[in-house]
């Protein structure tokens, strides 16, 4: 089975992060950058599907030419291979923008089953997987805490907030997934060792035949208007109860618009 992975470098959720105060975009260049940690879930699943049935697992990335550290990452723990999809015009790119420039290199790959983490620690819209699959005409797999593999049949158990639904497509299908379906094996010496030979394909827009125009700050359909840092926290309302702490209370809740 031809088992390609999403991955994508973000910044570390637990630093500081910020906005670019020149385009509102996430600055990344100076940010202590990961592998988005729902993606490690997905690399994990698609080396326990090969390790099953066999074939071929690649990473697929598009980010800035510093995602290269994550793609070795990603590679350390086991995947085959990977294709970086980089170009200084993706900058700023929307989920539109970026499903439809990693569309284009799917088409390349002939994957099939593609597998994404649910959603990215930046961005948290959780839309690129079906974007993916309506752009690529396949089934979407959702949000699944649970994948079976039975030829081309897939099976899956996705989660939801009463409980799961059992979902199944025929491949090629798109399947995201969230950190309840396994548990991300670490990279060993052996495999970080790996990592540096295997080989990394880097593609551009003109590759994939993408318009510049259409990606980037320019070609977003949504975007950041403004933002201001978060503000200082401030001292708690300290209630001392004098016979009326009670009252006190319900005035303070009511104030606040809890009550």
């Amino acid at each position: 089975m031809n088992i390609v992975v999403l991955v994508k470098q973000v910044p570390d959720s637990g630093a500081e992060r910020t906005l670019s105060a020149s385009d509102n975009t996430v600055e990344r260049a100076s940010a202590s950058n990961v592998i988005n940690e729902m993606d490690e879930y997905a690399i994990e699943e698609a080396l326990k599907i090969k390790e099953a049935h066999g074939g071929e697992v690649t990473v697929l990335t598009m980010g800035p030419a510093g995602a290269t550290e994550s793609i070795r990452k990603a590679l350390s723990m086991g995947p085959d291979k990977a294709v970086h999809v980089t170009d200084d015009a993706l900058h700023g790119s929307c989920a539109v923008a970026t499903s439809k420039v990693l569309a284009a290199a799917l088409g390349t790959l002939n994957a099939d089953l593609i597998i994404a983490g649910a959603e990215s620690t930046d961005g948290r819209v959780q839309v690129l997987p079906h974007m993916l699959a309506e752009r690529l005409g396949i089934a979407a797999l959702t949000g699944a805490r649970k994948l079976t593999v039975d030829g081309s049949q897939l099976t899956v158990e996705r989660q939801t907030d009463e409980g799961y639904e059992v979902v199944t497509a025929a491949t090629p299908a798109v399947v995201s997934v969230w950190d309840t379906i396994n548990e991300p094996r670490y990279p060993s010496f052996k495999g970080i060792m790996a990592a540096k030979k295997k080989p990394v394909q880097t593609l551009s827009l003109s590759d994939l035949g993408v318009d510049a125009g259409e990606v980037g700050t320019a070609g977003a359909t949504s975007a950041v208007v403004e933002f201001s840092q978060r503000p200082v926290r401030s001292a708690g309302t300290k209630v001392t109860d004098e016979g009326d702490g009670g009252t006190q209370l319900v005035s303070y809740l009511t104030a606040e618009k809890f009550v």
